[in-house]
């Protein structure tokens, strides 16, 4: 228990400070962008939007950045990033993004010396190209936050006419450090730019989705509640053995956002793992026992005949029930389909085939069934284009209580359905005890 209240701790202290440094960042931006408001013309207004634009740029950009990074790992998004940056301009990353070459620039402010041109440029443009970080202007003049005194440009200049100089000495220099040369235009057409995509952005994401909800990790509580307890903090999505926990992206609406869900295609709610409910700090998943836990429906699995092999009569299947029966839950069992008739109206032997049926008050949408369905009918034989068994959520389909015994909850179901296997199956339909 002192080791979960520490990591509390930890975690509260570490985003607090995390913030404070990223509100002083603003802050700075926002006095060092006074002299720009003065020289470009700006109004109160449109002063306000450009000093938002940071926040609200890099909040956008963090959340599929953050959900990139938690599936494919940080290595390999930056690595990704740093080469899409690339086509954007020669070292985009050093000169536009880098927080080294940031703080570079704030030490140029007390720099002592300063690149100058002399009236001996000939304007071959060498000292353009030369410059890796993108400090010298169209008119060979200097970007005095961007130049850290390479003096690359110096040792390619034909002529000699670049010196570094201290600067409050006096010389027959015709261009020195330039002010910054963005037009007020061009500071307005950036802001519109801005606006138009965040409200774009906005109605692309949209509100709650219609269709079905996610499903979420056992143990949860009732969404209002889950949606309010949960801090996403991705405690729960990492000790996940399986990866069957991922974050919820845009398509249920920004309240859902970054929330945990089980995303069966990828993988299966083990069995014998009761961990995301233990490591959860705020309760939105409760901490089960074990047994607790494998009695805790957190969806319904629901069979589509229309694809699902048995019933469309392609070939034999029996990959779900026979998962199922290997995680001890027993939930899926067989029905005979497609039987043929000989004259007399008997069937006719080894005509049918054996299809799953999924038992309501047993199965607890683990996803088990549906992984397996897809990686062997979708990706291994590439029979079908998704999994013919699904699990769903949605009310009925799964429990989602604060408080109270998920044992109990089955049993209940049980006596409720007297052992019914869910389906529109026809009686005398279901096989004998020793065919299943």
């Amino acid at each position: 228990m002192a080791s979960l209240k520490y990591k509390q701790w930890s975690v509260v202290t570490a985003s607090t400070a995390a913030f404070t440094v990223c509100f002083m960042v603003w802050m700075m931006f926002a006095v060092i962008g006074i002299p720009i408001k003065a020289s470009l013309g700006l109004n109160e207004t449109q002063f306000g939007v450009l000093v938002a634009l940071p926040v609200l740029t890099g909040s956008l950009i963090r959340l599929p950045l953050g959900m990139w990074t938690d599936r494919f790992g940080g290595r390999i998004v930056f690595f990704v990033l740093m080469f899409c940056l690339a086509f954007l301009g020669r070292r985009f990353w050093c000169n536009h993004l880098c927080p080294t070459g940031a703080l570079f620039s704030l030490v140029n402010i007390l720099r002592l010396t300063e690149r100058r041109v002399t009236d001996a440029c000939v304007k071959c443009g060498k000292c353009l190209n030369a410059c890796p970080f993108d400090a010298i202007n169209d008119d060979f003049s200097t970007r005095g936050l961007n130049c850290t005194s390479c003096r690359s440009c110096s040792r390619v200049c034909p002529a000699g006419a670049i010196r570094f100089t201290w600067r409050w000495g006096r010389t027959g220099s015709s261009l020195g450090s330039s002010q910054p040369t963005v037009s007020r235009r061009g500071v307005l057409v950036g802001l519109g730019g801005a606006v138009v995509t965040g409200i774009g952005a906005s109605l692309a994401v949209g509100g709650p989705s219609d269709g079905d909800p996610p499903i979420r990790p056992p143990g949860s509580v009732p969404e209002r509640e889950f949606l309010q307890l949960c801090v996403r903090c991705g405690q729960c999505i990492k000790v996940c053995p399986n990866n069957v926990l991922q974050p919820v992206g845009f398509e249920h609406g920004f309240d859902s956002l970054w929330t945990p869900r089980v995303v069966a295609d990828w993988s299966g709610c083990e069995p014998t793992c009761n961990n995301c409910g233990q490591v959860c700090p705020t309760g939105a998943v409760r901490a089960l026992p074990l047994e607790e836990k494998r009695a805790a429906r957190i969806g319904l699995a629901v069979v589509d005949q229309g694809g699902c092999l048995p019933y469309a009569g392609r070939e034999a299947c029996q990959l779900c029930v026979d998962e199922c029966r290997m995680a001890g839950y027993d939930a899926v069992e067989f029905i005979r389909v497609g039987s043929k008739l000989d004259e007399n109206g008997r069937p006719i032997e080894g005509s049918a085939l054996l299809a799953p049926v999924v038992r309501g008050d047993r199965c607890v949408g683990c996803g088990l069934c549906q992984m397996r369905c897809r990686a062997i009918n979708v990706k291994v034989k590439r029979l079908l284009r998704h999994s013919a068994i699904r699990v769903v959520a949605g009310e009925g389909k799964e429990d989602r209580v604060m408080s109270g015994s998920y044992i109990a909850l089955r049993d209940e179901r049980a006596r409720q359905t007297t052992g019914t296997p869910s389906g529109n199956a026809a009686p005398g339909e279901y096989l004998p005890d020793f065919l299943k």
